[in-house]
């Protein structure tokens, strides 16, 4: 086994030009009232890694440019599609009706294990606010609750900690469900 140099692993990976139209998993990511600028941009090259469908920045959750973003996006910003929207529970509302299944990372009173969940595609996975969750007004319309199987003495995780467990999940379940 040998350790594979930075240009040995660029040769694997799309360039920036090919990612930004090469086709994209039916997964999509909305950030209610994310306040870390630092999250944010992790949860933008995570969501590069996933080749997501698009990210949506919803309420006070920062938006390019921000050198914050960045520093830990380190380009994502320009490889996944991205739309800012003042109001989730407008937004939300728009996507259910155009098909689209929205599913709550929280802990609810009806959330299941991602173990266990079947994901129906397109899906949109919802990820609050690091404090508070996600606001009771955008929980209301979703139509799933996940949460994150937890074994230790704290209760969550980093939100794009939670986010990559989440959406590699969702993307391992897909392309599981495409192979013939």
């Amino acid at each position: 086994m040998k350790k594979l140099s930075l240009d040995e692993i660029s040769e694997q990976r799309l360039k920036a030009e090919e990612a930004r139209h090469a086709r994209r998993y039916p997964i999509y990511v909305l950030l209610d009232n994310v306040r870390s600028l630092y999250n944010v941009g992790s949860i933008f090259r995570t969501a590069d890694a996933a080749r997501i469908g698009k990210l949506y920045l919803c309420g006070i959750t920062g938006k390019p440019p921000r050198k914050e973003i960045d520093k830990t996006a380190l380009g994502a910003v320009e490889t996944v599609p991205w739309e800012h929207h003042p109001d989730a529970v407008e937004l939300i509302r728009r996507l259910k009706s155009e098909g689209m299944h929205i599913i709550a990372l929280e802990h609810t009173s009806e959330s299941i294990s991602h173990w266990e969940y079947s994901y129906p595609w397109p899906s949109c996975l919802v990820i609050g606010h690091e404090v508070w969750g996600i606001q009771d007004e955008v929980l209301a319309l979703a139509d799933s609750a996940l949460e994150i199987p937890m074994f230790g003495a704290k209760h969550s995780l980093n939100a794009s900690v939670a986010f990559g467990i989440a959406v590699y999940d969702m993307l391992y379940k897909y392309r599981c469900s495409t192979r013939r």
